[in-house]
């Protein structure tokens, strides 16, 4: 019913029922695998009003919610996030669970409005809010981005990497901290709307 391909291998056929409308694929080696495809295989479309969740599971973590899958869009890529512990030895071989799970659509549509949320100016800039308070806000923002990037500068630049810029004299930044930052910052306003206020004040 369903399929998978991590970038750069073959398509997956190693798929699993393990409860009533639940299946998962065993993903191995996955700290290489950047990104990944779901679909679903179009002789069995989904029953009317269902539709599937995709999630992953690093050992010892808790299940992530990727995404959904419908008869409308019975394909979706995915970036995955890499375990810490296989950034820190890319050499280790870790396997990871893609599990897929089939709801009713409005539970489905329900748990992706879980994913994080674009920062929007709304979630930010209160109604009433004078211009010394967006200055203070955007202030916060900053800093908050500053104190977050700056933790993950290195010292020497990876083999093959292109440096895009220079932070420091003997400091270089990876740019994918900005999209991290940018993800954790609106996860935490989405549960959270005064979480800078609080962190400043903390």
């Amino acid at each position: 019913m369903f399929g998978c391909i991590a970038a750069g291998r073959l398509v997956q056929t190693n798929l699993q029922q393990v409860d009533v409308n639940q299946y998962v694929f065993e993903l191995t080696n996955a700290q290489t695998i950047n990104h990944i495809v779901v679909f679903l295989l179009g002789t069995i479309p989904f029953e009317p009003g269902y539709a599937a969740t995709v999630h992953l599971h690093w050992p010892n973590k808790e299940w992530q919610l990727l995404g959904g899958l419908f008869n409308e869009k019975p394909s979706a890529i995915f970036r995955l996030k890499t375990k810490e512990s296989a950034i820190n030895n890319p050499q280790m071989s870790t396997s990871a669970t893609l599990g897929i799970s089939i709801e009713p659509i409005d539970v489905v549509q329900q748990q992706l409005l879980t994913l994080s949320q674009p920062v929007t100016s709304s979630a930010l800039v209160k109604p009433g809010m004078n211009v010394t308070q967006v200055g203070e806000m955007a202030g916060r923002i900053l800093e908050n981005l500053f104190n977050y990037v700056t933790s993950f500068t290195v010292q020497n630049i990876p083999v093959n990497a292109i440096p895009l810029g220079q932070l420091t004299d003997n400091g270089y930044l990876p740019l994918k901290t900005f999209q991290s930052w940018y993800e954790n910052l609106s996860r935490k306003l989405a549960s959270n709307p005064n979480y800078l206020e609080e962190a400043k004040t903390a």
